[in-house]
């Protein structure tokens, strides 16, 4: 049994099952089992997460927004179909087996090797998502277990689409003097100063030791930190021209949204066998108290 004022029940999204994750002080968090994407995270009264409004829900294609898991593969970098198999099955979880934690609650959500898995990824795994719900702030945890008797190899991330008033206002600091590859211009220079956005902008940086932190229109309004196990860090907007072109997205939806990912792709993970590897992003939202404080002169 939950503590008072803790939520954790049984919920969907557009007839998708999804688990609902609430706290005393009105945060909350919406994770489907598809894919055990976190497709809603409010804090400080507002959404923090982009979620397309035209976003797949037929129960099989990816869903575009939130946070999807790429495993075991990262965008085309294998064989797999684009970005793994993870974000399209279903995952094992129940609201029963939420559990506070503090001021917070956690949910685990399960997926193991199938025949279906083993026919396309000939490997034994079993991966876990954890997702810990705080007041201002939302951990997201990928484990992966390798009970077999061979070495296991991946890449993996997490995809999260952070919204935004306006991305043409929006900055993210923290890779300043870092080297980066454009994956646009298929170029390595070296990052200075804040990244501002507006065309196309793919690219992949090691993590930053500090964490990042999102302004808009100069004001800090999100901290993002990663464990060191997620070695890279994407960050993503496709731009008007680009976004034009996707079906799942509306024409301006890349005004409204920023991806910054914590991955492990330019070196994949090696597991052992008998082996565990975990590592977390973390997202902090600034109150909108501190934010009038800072605003004003």
């Amino acid at each position: 049994m939950l503590d008072s004022g803790f939520a954790a029940g049984a919920a969907e999204w557009q007839d998708l099952p999804a688990i609902r994750l609430a706290l005393p002080g009105g945060d909350s968090a919406l994770v489907a089992l598809q894919g055990a994407q976190v497709l809603s995270w409010v804090a400080d009264g507002a959404e923090q997460l982009f979620l397309s409004p035209l976003a797949a829900h037929d129960g099989h294609t990816p869903i575009r927004g939130g946070i999807p898991l790429c495993f075991p593969q990262f965008n085309q970098r294998g064989p797999l179909v684009k970005h793994g198999f993870a974000r399209t099955l279903a995952w094992q979880a129940r609201a029963e087996e939420a559990r506070t934690d503090g001021d917070g609650l956690r949910l685990t959500l399960r997926l193991e090797d199938s025949a279906a898995t083993r026919a396309v990824w000939p490997h034994a795994f079993a991966a876990e998502l954890e997702v810990w719900l705080q007041p201002g702030a939302l951990t997201v945890q990928l484990s992966v277990h390798n009970p077999g008797d061979a070495p296991l190899a991946f890449t993996a991330a997490l995809h999260s689409y952070l919204r935004v008033d306006d991305v043409a206002t929006t900055t993210l600091s923290g890779f300043d003097g870092l080297r980066y590859w454009d994956a646009v211009e298929d170029t390595h220079p070296q990052q200075q100063g804040a990244l501002a956005f507006g065309a196309e902008l793919d690219r992949v940086y090691p993590r930053p030791a500090q964490p990042m932190v999102i302004h808009a229109a100069g004001v800090e309004r999100l901290r993002i930190a990663q464990d060191p196990a997620w070695a890279d860090t994407v960050v993503w907007n496709p731009g008007p021209q680009l976004c034009a072109r996707l079906a799942d997205m509306p024409a301006d939806g890349y005004r409204h949204m920023l991806c910054v990912e914590a991955a492990a792709i330019d070196a994949p993970v090696m597991l052992a066998p008998q082996g565990r590897w975990h590592a977390a992003q973390r997202l902090e939202r600034l109150p909108r108290s501190a934010h009038t404080a800072k605003e004003t002169p």
